[in-house]
């Protein structure tokens, strides 16, 4: 970006997976970046409340009030903000069709682009057969997980005092496990296999943290990553380009922006069969 002190002007943004009330939540680097960047839309691909850390021991600094009185703020101004809970944030999934100060909730949506594709959004954790099927296994591996991301805070304090740039040990290890990296691959198979069934072009979901886009079988495959451990968004310009904004690898304030195919949008809610429903105004 040559120019920081102007916003940036997109069509749609897509986040997830930030989990307010987690230690590891880069509540400074997303403010930034909200603070950075103006869209018409903004979807919140789940988890970005971590309700499972704060039923453990409460933790809510003034950062996260900050970003969510700065998406509120947004939403007053008149960006369109839809919210679509995760397995993390799931207590909101009994309010399909609510808004909370502007800011709608909806268990899915498709969003269509400038040049008519379509992509089903949704976070994703009901085609994680663990988050599903062993709710025990599932938190176990949380708090393993909180430990990766503990080391990945001293590492990250350190590097800054050493001038290095942000790099994600969590991440870096959970791509040496090899479970881990069929787990990552089968789950994006049977999510890319849901947009089929829906019979739509795309897909765009979060979760396992760990952005990329691809084409899996004719399905566009996007996951918009996370703000714990990769600080990854994924912008829509108005001309219909889609590009996977990297947040982190610089100082705040800085932006690495890899370009990558189009889409831009209108969403509207899917029920659970993805069958479209009447949009409420």
């Amino acid at each position: 970006m040559s120019d920081q002190s102007a916003p940036k002007s997109l069509r749609t943004l897509f986040i997830s997976d930030v989990h307010l009330g987690s230690k590891a939540a880069k509540t400074d680097f997303l403010l930034e970046f909200l603070r950075l960047h103006e869209a018409q839309t903004i979807v919140l691909v789940g988890d970005i409340i971590d309700g499972w850390r704060l039923k453990r021991s409460w933790y809510w600094p003034q950062e996260c009030n900050d970003v969510v009185q700065k998406l509120l703020r947004k939403a007053r101004k008149g960006t369109r903000v839809i919210y679509i809970p995760g397995n993390h944030d799931e207590f909101l999934r009994d309010f399909p069709g609510t808004h909370f100060g502007g800011i709608e909730v909806a268990e899915r949506i498709i969003h269509e682009t400038a040049d008519g594709k379509k992509y089903l959004v949704l976070h994703g954790d009901e085609f994680d057969v663990v988050v599903r099927n062993a709710r025990v296994l599932a938190y176990l591996g949380d708090w393993a997980y909180d430990a990766a991301i503990a080391i990945n805070v001293v590492l990250a304090a350190v590097r800054r005092k050493l001038g290095m740039p942000y790099w994600s040990f969590s991440a870096w290890a959970k791509l040496q496990v090899k479970q881990a990296v069929n787990f990552i691959g089968e789950f994006q198979r049977v999510v890319a296999d849901e947009a089929r069934r829906n019979e739509v072009d795309g897909v765009i979901c979060g979760h396992i943290h760990h952005a990329v886009m691809e084409d899996i079988d004719g399905i566009h495959y996007v996951n918009t990553g996370d703000w714990v451990e990769s600080c990854t968004a994924v912008a829509e310009h108005h001309d219909g380009r889609l590009e996977m904004i990297t947040w982190s690898q610089v100082q705040p304030g800085d932006a690495t922006v890899k370009a990558l195919p189009p889409p831009v949008a209108t969403p509207f809610p899917v029920d659970q069969l993805g069958k479209k429903k009447a949009h409420a105004a």
